[in-house]
Formats: C-alpha cells, sequence, structure tokens
C-alpha cells in the first residue's frame, strides 16, 4: 500500500521521499538505515533496526511538509520529536496495549475501515485501501475451483475453507504463508491430496492475478475482525466473486449480489457458493474499479494532506 501511494503521488507531481529499507524500489527519493527487511535476514534485529530507522525519518521531518506513517505504533512514541504535521494510517491494531501510543501522540489518523477503528481515538477519515488494477487482469470466465487466499492460520479460517468447498463439492487450492507450523501441521495437512484440496504456499504477484481470475469464488471465512482483507479487493478486481464471513471491514467491502455474498455460518456459505455462479464477473470487476483503485485511494490521500496543510 505504502509502495502504492508512493508511487501514484509521484504520478500526481508531488515531491515524495520514501522511507525504507534501502533495497527499496520507488520512483521517489529513496532514504533509510536499514539495509534490507529484517525478516529476511537473520543477523538484522528487527527491534533496533526499526528504532534506527524511526529516529532518522523524524530527524529529517524539519524538511518535509507532511510526514505520513505507516509504521503502526513506534513513531507516535516519539510524535514529539517530528517537526511536521503528522498523519498515521492505521493498518489494524496488533493489540489494546499498543493504544497508549496512539491517544498520546500528536497526530492525525487514518483507518483503513470504520469497523477498524478505536473509540478512544480521532479520526480525519477512512481510507479503503487501493490495488493496482492491471496487476490483476479481468477474467469473464473464471474457473471451477475455489481459492482462498492469506496466512494459513486460525484467524483466516483455513480449516473452515476446506470445510466450505467439501460441502460444496468443489475443488479449493490454498493460497499463502503458513503462519501456525502446528495449526497447519494438524488441520490442514491431513485433508490436502492434490485434487480436492491443493496447497501452493506463497504466491508471487506473478502469478497471484492469474490464480485469482482462474477461481470460480474466493473463500474469506474468517474467525477475527479482518481490519480490511486485501485478497477480497484482489480478487474482485479479477471479476471473481467473494464468499466471505460477516466480520470486520467485509460488510464494508463486498456488495452482496454485486461483488459477493456475506455469510454468517458454514450453511450460509455453502448456500452462498451455490448462488456464485448470479454474480456477473463483469460487473464485479467494474465495482471494483470504482471502488479500489490505487487512483482512488491516492486521491483520498491528496484531499486529507490538503486539509491538514490548509490548502483547501
Amino acid at each position: 500500500m505504502t509502495s502504492l501511494l508512493a508511487e501514484g503521488l509521484r504520478a500526481a507531481g508531488v515531491d515524495v521521499t520514501l522511507f525504507a529499507t534501502l533495497d527499496s524500489v520507488t520512483s521517489g527519493a529513496l532514504d533509510g538505515v536499514c539495509p534490507r527487511g529484517y525478516a529476511d535476514d537473520p543477523s538484522l534485529d528487527g527491534r533496533v533496526w526499526e528504532a534506527m530507522h524511526v529516529a532518522h525519518a523524524l530527524g529529517r521531518s524539519g524538511e518535509f511538509d507532511l510526514v505520513h506513517s505507516h509504521l503502526d505504533w513506534l513513531p507516535l512514541a516519539f510524535a514529539e520529536h517530528c517537526r511536521a504535521p503528522l498523519l498515521t494510517t492505521v493498518h489494524g491494531f496488533s493489540g489494546r496495549g499498543i493504544l497508549p501510543a496512539y491517544a498520546r501522540a500528536r497526530s492525525a489518523y487514518v483507518s483503513i475501515s470504520d469497523a477498524d477503528r478505536a473509540p478512544e481515538l480521532d479520526y480525519v477519515a477512512t481510507v479503503h485501501h487501493g490495488v493496482e488494477l492491471d496487476a490483476f487482469p479481468f477474467d469473464p470466465v473464471g474457473g471451477r475451483r475455489l481459492v482462498v487466499f492469506g496466512r494459513v492460520h486460525p484467524d483466516k479460517g483455513t480449516h473452515t475453507a476446506i470445510e466450505i468447498a467439501r460441502r460444496s463439492g468443489m475443488p479449493l487450492t490454498i493460497c499463502g504463508i503458513v503462519q501456525d507450523e502446528r495449526y497447519f501441521e494438524e488441520e490442514i495437512v491431513p485433508k490436502i491430496d492434490g485434487e480436492r484440496v491443493s496447497f501452493l504456499g506463497s504466491v508471487g504477484p506473478g502469478t497471484r492475478g492469474r490464480i485469482l481470475g482462474g477461481a470460480a469464488a474466493l473463500l474469506h471465512p474468517i474467525a477475527f475482525d479482518e481490519p480490511f482483507g486485501l485478497s477480497v479487493v484482489e480478487a474482485m478486481a479479477c471479476g471473481t466473486p467473494v464468499v466471505a464471513y460477516r466480520r470486520g471491514s467485509m460488510a464494508e467491502v463486498v456488495d452482496p449480489g454485486v461483488t459477493g455474498f456475506l455469510a454468517d455460518s458454514l450453511d450460509e456459505a455453502v448456500t452462498a457458493v451455490a448462488r456464485i455462479a448470479t454474480i456477473d464477473r463483469a460487473s464485479c470487476r467494474a465495482q471494483a474499479e470504482r471502488r479500489f483503485s490505487a487512483d482512488r485511494m491516492v486521491g483520498s490521500y491528496l484531499t486529507i494532506y490538503r486539509e491538514m496543510l490548509g490548502q483547501i
């Protein structure tokens, strides 16, 4: 999201400096201290490098009209050292324990869904994520398989997706990183047979659109309050309808009967899968273009920037 925003702002003529790992790619100016993502390099202590990264960025903050943070709570703990107006996009809360950093900081806040707002905070706006539509080409036909996209974890309901597919009599493809190894080995692996249930692991951008577009529907039977659900929008952009549990942001993101269906139980999800042929895939794509394009997201943030700087 940060990359799409930075590139969109540059295309709109905004002077952008991206503070990120030094192997990042951007059309703007790049600055930072961490050579690469610490998740990719065990020799890097994430706590140390994140702190140094924040200190470096805030040390230069006086050079800019506005600082827009996407880095959770840590910059907020040092917000008094930011010498420009600070805007923070809250990409979900890891727990209520981080809220004091938000409540005390001198920052404006944007939520990524109305459902993911903390009542203790004031927000200037909700800005839904946008996607690069060209990366998710429209597939007017789809396929016969269901797909589930996201981290393999009980919260994401991977086991529930398998049961929905089984009851629907349709094969399922699972894509995503394994975040809970025990859950994966005990609940998922015994059901993978390569035919009724296939597991592809983490899928890169080169094949993501093809897999999503080639599906009959995306299953999203979440067991937690999803802050946004990016894979849901990516599927819609391909014309692939979504069957999601009605939790978190899903009621904001899915338009029933147009881009998919919402369910409150396993039985309702199975019934919804039986109705996916009633969704017009071209209308699904068109709705995604209207609501979730990267250009729309960039335009929303530009409006917020101008309001914060008193230009409107």
